[in-house]
């Protein structure tokens, strides 16, 4: 395959992320249009390696090898049959089919899954002549496939990422209820938080939000510690991705000065939270200390605050957490030149908190329905914006 090929494309989101996603590709110089669950781009191999490896808050990135509609079983095997298979799997890919169908004819996702495979089979039987007698082996790299199925519309799919673009490869162990990488990032850049500015997690268990804040204000690609399903295919090119890559680390800013603080009530969280820090290489650039939330004070000015507490859910905990919000509202009352992001499932929140949010943003965690309570403090006098931007 040509290193210029251009590919259709999508990369996949979490609900209510992916304007985020589409904003991050066009930051990176590519057209994409933004759906539910995704945004669509066309690009080369180089943009597949720069999508994978600088994507905060995509999922994965996918090649879009055909799309129709079927309405038959017979439509469905005939029309995935006529894709150029060829193109993408040699004759030993290892290509199982995943599959999803909603409010469509063709409801049976075992049916969809193995009327995709038999016919992905018969087609490269015929191109690499071989009898219907002998299975394919299956025995070289993964080639991840999925067949979804949208009101008849059928979207068939190559994973190119492996295993999801949360899964940075720093997290050593998690908390009890952690965030995923990809969703702390997307907090983050929900926020008006800059690098010249503080940044704080009051409640921070494992890290991920302060990790993340800090691999965005060093500019470091947030898949730079770990490897792609498209770099074991043979058709994909290594050279492209060696490159890319080494455009990432000329990219990164590792001298800026940034002040970002961890907290957390755990003594042995805040230890777990070091060790993640430590195994990325940003251990120097977080401060992580043991305290409660009620014990936090700060001299500084025009910081901001992301927090992710405990939202109440498991039995008994509901009135446990309602104190932890009161104590907060109470504590960053007096921040007034800080901004204050919480994310919580409680839609009690602000009464608790004792203060209207200036906006809130419906977000799911996993599955779970949670609104991003936004507390915008005061700006900067304009003498401090101009110098912050001379510099």
């Amino acid at each position: 395959m040509e290193k210029n090929q251009e590919f259709s494309l999508i990369a996949t989101a979490a609900a209510g992320l992916e304007a985020l996603v589409g904003k991050e590709l066009r930051d990176m110089g590519i057209e994409c249009q933004v759906e539910n669950g995704r945004a669509r781009f066309k690009g080369t191999m180089e943009d597949i390696a720069k999508a994978n490896l600088w994507l905060r808050t995509a999922d994965r990135v996918k090649i879009v090898v055909g799309e129709f509609d079927a309405l038959t079983f017979d439509e469905l095997f005939e029309k995935v049959k006529a894709l150029p298979w060829e193109d993408f799997l040699p004759l030993d890919a290892n290509f199982p089919v995943a599959g999803r169908s909603i409010k469509s004819k063709l409801y049976s996702v075992p049916d969809c899954q193995a009327i995709t495979k038999k016919a992905i089979v018969d087609r490269l039987r015929n191109y690499y002549h071989r009898p219907a007698s002998v299975p394919l082996a299956e025995t070289g790299a993964l080639f991840q496939l999925e067949v979804a199925l949208l009101k008849d519309h059928v979207l068939v799919t190559l994973d190119t990422t492996g295993p999801s673009l949360f899964k940075r490869g720093y997290r050593l162990e998690k908390g009890g209820a952690p965030l995923k990488e990809n969703m702390a990032a997307a907090l983050v850049m929900l926020t008006n938080w800059r690098k010249d500015r503080p940044f704080v997690d009051p409640v921070c268990g494992s890290g991920t939000l302060c990790i993340e804040a800090a691999l965005i204000g060093h500019n470091i690609a947030p898949g730079f510690n770990r490897s792609f399903a498209c770099e074991e295919w043979d058709w994909f090119s290594q050279d492209v991705m060696d490159k890319v890559r080494q455009t990432a680390e000329e990219a990164a800013d590792y001298d800026v000065e940034l002040d970002i603080s961890g907290y957390d009530i755990s003594g042995p969280m805040i230890d777990l939270a070091q060790k993640n820090a430590d195994e990325i290489g940003l251990g120097d650039s977080i401060t992580f200390k043991q305290q409660a939330v009620k014990d936090f004070k700060t001299d500084k000015e025009y910081g901001v605050i992301v927090a992710n507490p405990p939202y109440g859910e498991r039995l008994g905990e509901e009135e446990t957490v309602r104190v932890l919000y009161r104590q907060m509202g109470q504590v960053f009352k007096p921040l007034t030149t800080w901004s204050k992001y919480i994310l919580t499932s409680d839609l009690q929140f602000e009464e608790f908190y004792g203060a209207k949010a200036t906006k809130k943003r419906k977000l799911y965690n996993g599955a779970l329905r949670t609104d991003f309570f936004q507390y915008w403090g005061t700006r900067p006098p304009r003498k401090n914006r101009e110098e912050a931007s001379h510099e």
